[in-house]
């Protein structure tokens, strides 16, 4: 039997922690095998102790690797500046509270599918939740104040900071809400990411 490298082991792991990634977000932590989860990686039940001493330890690897994954989109939506599409936080506002977010297969930000989970699992995986929704609020409190200098306007960083919290708090309870009525009435869903997008917006 041909032994397993560091390569191959890496990417083993790899695998693991972006085929938990799709699924703790589209169904829910506690909702998820082992087995499922292995085998959706394409490795065999036995080896996910090779890599994890425990799913808690992985869905606090998922947690960061996700949440690592958005804020890196929001910092490169930052750094392109105003477009056509309007300001950076405009622009991460529409593609958060858009019905393609909402009905992404993966879950899309970790944000809004792993909210109630985080409550629900270990202290460690709170932990990790709480430093990607503060990264979140970190980079909208620096963007808000950046936005308003534009205009000539000056924000003192608490009062961003609160707007960051403000923010935030919408798109997640927005998303939260249009997802859990989105098959049942799917105009309520959709009248729910509009309404809320254009209060944000306006």
């Amino acid at each position: 039997m041909p032994r397993i490298t560091k390569e191959d082991k890496a990417r083993n792991r790899q695998n693991i922690v972006e085929a938990a990634g799709r699924m703790f977000r589209s169904q829910g932590i506690d909702a998820v095998g082992i087995a499922d989860l292995m085998k959706a990686a394409g490795l065999t039940h036995g080896g996910f102790y090779n890599h994890f001493q425990s799913k808690n330890a992985l869905a606090v690897e998922v947690c960061n690797a996700s949440f690592a994954a958005s804020l890196g989109l929001l910092a490169q939506t930052v750094n392109e500046g105003p477009n056509t599409g309007g300001s950076p936080l405009e622009r991460v506002v529409a593609d958060y509270l858009s019905t393609v977010h909402r009905d992404a297969e993966d879950g899309g930000c970790p944000s809004a599918s792993l909210v109630t989970d985080a409550g629900r699992q270990s202290e460690d995986v709170q932990t990790a939740y709480a430093e990607g929704v503060e990264g979140y609020l970190t980079g909208f409190s620096a963007e808000i104040i950046r936005e308003a200098e534009e205009k000539g306007e000056r924000i003192d960083p608490g009062e961003a900071r609160r707007r960051a919290v403000r923010l935030l708090s919408e798109m997640v309870g927005s998303m939260t809400l249009a997802r859990a009525v989105r098959r049942v009435e799917p105009a309520l869903s959709d009248e729910i990411l509009r309404t809320s997008r254009d209060g944000v917006l306006g």
